[in-house]
């Protein structure tokens, strides 16, 4: 097996939606609930707490909460940059680098997530590429959903769980 093909993937969805509007679903604690985590706090380089509406900022820490998973399941990472405009980087599970980058084509943005250095593992039920592979591919799907159409997809009973939609 060839491990740096098991060391980066791209995902790639046509949003009918704006550079803006998808920046925004990234970038801000409000934006970030809406579609993706139950919870997303940002904590400036000097300590204080991002607004809910603010756009994160290079060397901002965050720590993220999913909905269908306790407090004690949780990332706590660090943004790596973000131009306030198209593009967002930035660390996560196993020292991952994520980057998104909106791309406008006519009327449709394209969101486009690349998540590298991504550490080789052969047990399957810890193997990054699969599991953010397969976690990213819905999450991108739910942000389709709501700035298309407002269906949230995502499963917010805690007593169901093990579901691809949490």
């Amino acid at each position: 097996m060839n491990n740096s093909s098991w060391s980066v993937f791209t995902k790639r969805i046509p949003v009918k939606a704006s550079v803006e509007q998808i920046y925004r679903a990234w970038a801000t604690q409000e934006g970030l609930e809406q579609w993706f985590l139950r919870s997303a706090i940002f904590t400036s380089s000097d300590k204080k707490s991002r607004e809910r509406t603010a756009f994160i900022q290079k060397g901002d820490t965050f720590t993220w909460h999913w909905h269908g998973y306790p407090d004690t399941v949780f990332e706590k990472r660090e943004v790596i940059d973000a131009n306030g405009k198209d593009q967002i980087q930035f660390t996560f599970s196993g020292d991952c680098l994520v980057t998104v980058t909106a791309l406008p084509i006519g009327d449709i943005t394209i969101c486009e997530l690349t998540q590298e250095n991504i550490p080789s593992d052969n047990n399957p039920s810890t193997n990054l590429y699969i599991g953010c592979g397969e976690g990213w591919t819905f999450y991108l799907a739910n942000l389709k959903s709501i700035l298309e159409g407002g269906v949230d997809l995502r499963n917010k009973d805690n007593t169901i769980t093990k579901v691809i939609n949490s």
